[in-house]
């Protein structure tokens, strides 16, 4: 099944009841049963939901995975995670991503014993060097939150089987109409849901897809005792997403790539952070390892001035100024004050996170608008 048909129909038939196309919402918490322990495949909706099982039936299908996995949150996701390790183990990681990313492993898990390595990754084989013998989970975003670097997948996968590490990829900003990394080597691929997925700044969740199924159960596991589910509503909503992904997609590279050609070639510009220019370190990467480059880009001023940048974020009016990303809108933001403050201002600015950096979600409006909007911004 191709991926635009796959979107529609993957992992999806008529609800058994009455044949409703649509997955209807079970607004409910817990099923009779005939006898105790014998029920018709539902006990309890924190286990089992069918609009959840649903939409986690999705979830494994765009991903080419056998598993899904759906969470309150994306860091509900990521923290489930986690919580395979234990005191004493060690996880390399992304030094550019998510600053609630960063924030949990830091400020959470760090406290119970797990230690982190925050590695530029823009060389696969710079990590070897952090890999022990407790080493037990690479975590990687790509392209990266909120820079664009783009990181080689199936080279961090080559090094994290030589060493029996597990190896996650929080594929949020590329979703897997444009990568789907399991089929490139990863074990786990993580989605802040809230985002591409969903599509409509409307709902929050998070995702896991993953192939192994004793890997699986254990994160199942994890996800009933955890508890942090995500309710029928909300799977409802994002399922209804899930089934334009491929053409807002289309339309989001299609606009991000002409504002980072605009951003490109204006005089006020010092630098755009977008995967598509053949002049980004790693563009043959993301040639060989995504359909397209995806609607988010970060951009700084000449001068490298706070007080500007606020400026311009203040002054747009097509995109909003918010936070979060992947919405049919387009929305700007300051990753410094409000995505990434989470992070340390000495930590952000070793890898770029400077307090001129500005970055762009962008929607799926007419291209012609939203360069007009960046333009009286910036002038």
């Amino acid at each position: 099944m191709k991926f635009n048909t796959k979107v529609i129909h993957g992992g999806q038939k008529p609800d058994p009841a009455y044949g409703a196309v649509m997955p209807p919402i079970y607004q409910t918490t817990t099923y009779a049963q005939t006898t105790p322990g014998e029920h018709k495949g539902y006990a309890y909706s924190r286990t089992h939901n069918p609009t959840r099982n649903a939409l986690e039936n999705a979830f494994a299908a765009l991903e080419n995975g056998n598993f899904g996995l759906a969470f309150g949150s994306g860091l509900a996701a990521i923290d489930a995670v986690v919580k395979l390790l234990k005191p004493g183990d060690e996880v390399i990681a992304t030094n550019d991503l998510y600053g609630g990313t960063y924030r949990l492993f830091t400020k959470i898990f760090a406290s119970f014993g797990i230690k982190f390595h925050f590695v530029g990754m823009k060389n696969a084989s710079t990590i070897e060097s952090f890999i022990n013998s407790n080493t037990k989970l690479i975590w990687v975003e790509t392209p990266t939150n909120p820079l664009l670097q783009i990181i080689d997948i199936k080279a961090i996968a080559a090094i994290a089987k030589k060493h029996h590490v597990l190896f996650a990829v929080d594929n949020t900003f590329a979703t897997p109409y444009l990568q789907q990394p399991l089929d490139l080597g990863a074990d786990i691929v993580m989605h802040s849901a809230t985002k591409y997925l969903g599509g409509h700044s409307d709902v929050v969740m998070g995702a896991l897809v993953v192939k192994d199924k004793e890997l699986a159960g254990k994160l199942y596991f994890i996800q009933n005792a955890s508890g942090a589910i995500c309710g029928p509503q909300d799977s409802f909503l994002v399922l209804r997403g899930i089934k334009t992904l491929h053409v807002r997609m289309q339309r989001h590279c299609e606009n991000g790539k002409a504002i980072a050609m605009y951003l490109a070639a204006h005089p006020k510009i010092e630098k755009v952070y977008w995967p598509g220019f053949d002049t980004h370190q790693n563009h043959d990467i993301a040639k060989a390892q995504m359909k397209d480059f995806g609607g988010m880009l970060s951009f700084t001023t000449k001068g490298n001035n706070y007080e500007e940048a606020i400026k311009i974020v203040e002054k747009l009016k097509l995109f909003t100024l918010a936070e979060s990303l992947g919405g049919v809108e387009s929305l700007a933001g300051h990753p410094a004050s409000m995505t990434h403050a989470s992070i340390p201002k000495e930590e952000r600015e070793k890898i770029g996170v400077v307090d001129s950096l500005i970055r762009l979600s962008v929607g799926i409006e007419d291209e012609v608008d939203l360069i007009a909007d960046l333009k009286q911004a910036l002038e």
